[in-house]
Formats: C-alpha cells, structure tokens, sequence
C-alpha cells in the first residue's frame, strides 16, 4: 500500500517541503501628473491674481524710538559716492557746502570742533544721516568719534538718495 504524505513525512527519509511565495509586483506611483497638476495650480493663481501696487500702506508708529527736531541738534550728514571711494562727510543737513576732506585724522578734528560749537551754542545731539548705501563700517568710525564727546545724545537714521 502506498505511503501518504504525512507517513513519508514521519519517515526517516522525510523531504523538507519548500513553500514559494508569490512573486511580487513592484508598486510604482507616478508622482508627475500631481506634480503637473500643481504647477498648473500656481501658474493659475499666479495670473489671475490683482496686484495692488498703488495702494498706499499705513504703518504704525515706531513703538521703542523716539524722534528729535533736526534744528536742535548738530546734523551731520554721510553721502555715498560708489563702491571704491570713500563716502563724502557734510557737517550739513543734507549735501551743503564742501565735505571734509578724505583724511581720517583731518576728519575726526574737524568733527569734534563742530561737535563742541555745537554744545558751546546749547545743541548737546547729534543726528547722523547717511545714505542707505554707505558701509557700516564708514557710520562706525563716524560715531566713535562722535562718542569720544561726553555728554552728547547721538540719533541715526538713514535716508534714500533722490
């Protein structure tokens, strides 16, 4: 009488029986037609939208700056004169008369005189106006000097060249 299958497997010459598992397709998802669907989206919006450029914004006054009246302080203005020269120095409100000269030591002199005029004449501030593009380290070396004066109140602000 022939064996069944679980008598040849109780058996001493007994098979080990391998189970193949079903071959797996391999999942893609096509991200593209999103992707495309999304560049549409925004190209869409993009266009259709209405800019409001001519509006005009109202900005809130600044919270943690106070301001001063420039005809009680002593102004001193910084303009830019381009990338290789140095910025031009006016002890003026704006461009006025000639600047001082180039030199840092003929410079600094000159501004701590008008600084002393200026406290001599009851105008302890100082306001220092400098075109948007002049350095940093230009409006630095400018406010050492301005602070080797005891006592002197010293305002910053920044203007765009008409």
């Amino acid at each position: 009488m022939p064996k069944s299958v679980w008598e040849k497997l109780a058996g001493d010459e007994a098979e080990a029986i391998v189970f193949r598992r079903p071959l797996q397709e391999a999942v893609d998802f096509d991200i593209t037609p999103m992707i495309d669907v999304t560049f549409l989206l925004l190209v869409f919006f993009l266009v259709t939208s209405a800019m409001d450029v001519g509006r005009a914004v109202e900005l809130p006054p600044a919270r943690f700056g106070k301001g001063m009246n420039p005809s009680q302080a002593l102004v001193i203005t910084v303009a830019y004169e381009g990338e290789e020269s140095p910025p031009s120095i006016y002890l003026a409100d704006g461009k006025v008369g000639s600047p001082l000269p180039e030199a840092p030591d003929q410079q600094r002199s000159q501004i701590l005189a008008a600084i002393r005029d200026s406290i001599a004449a009851g105008k302890p501030r100082v306001l220092l106006k400098a075109e948007r593009k002049v350095k940093h380290k230009n409006i630095a070396r400018i406010l050492e000097i301005i602070n080797e004066t005891p006592g002197v109140s010293t305002y910053v602000a920044v203007f765009e060249r008409d």
